[in-house]
């Protein structure tokens, strides 16, 4: 991959001498985090998408679950150790992240938000998380993931 075809993602990971393979595909604003695993010829409890919240305090959080779950709000809340929390509006992450919806990464936003991944990361030998940029996607292990941000392993997903 060409230097100016990285994102910051790959430059905050390439900085930490953090191994990763990049992966990329033509996006299309309908494709859901399953089709897009489906792209990447994975297992889609292997890819992970990114969500941010705003507690009751208001505070911010970054969650990631697989793409084929659903983040708790009950069970985030608990893990963030707020009263609530809520999904933020789409216009918001931009401004607060550095990233727009569909290629949102808990890696090289704006501000490091407390951040809480699925406990099922830890199953797998590596996983995927966006690399900040729609059609973008980096193959990481978690323990690297874990090393690079300050976040925490939490049961956050709805049981399927």
């Amino acid at each position: 991959m060409k230097n100016n075809d990285k994102t910051n993602v790959m430059r905050v990971l390439d900085g930490k001498k953090i191994p990763y393979e990049s992966h990329t595909y033509e996006p299309d604003p309908t494709m859901s985090g399953e089709q897009i695993a489906g792209i990447l010829g994975e297992d889609p409890a292997h890819v992970f998408k990114t969500l941010v919240t705003q507690g009751k305090s208001g505070s911010y959080y970054v969650f990631v679950v697989p793409v084929q779950a659903e983040l708790d709000l009950k069970k985030a809340a608990k893990a963030a150790g707020e009263k609530a929390v809520n999904m933020i509006k789409q216009k918001e992450l931009l401004p607060l992240t550095g990233y727009v919806h569909g290629g949102c990464s808990p890696i090289g936003m704006k501000k490091q938000f407390p951040t809480f991944i699925h406990e099922t990361a830890k199953q797998y030998e590596k996983i995927f998380v966006s690399a900040g940029k729609v059609g973008y996607q980096i193959e990481l292990s978690p323990q690297d993931l874990l090393s690079v941000i300050r976040c925490e392993l939490a049961d956050i997903a709805e049981e399927n």
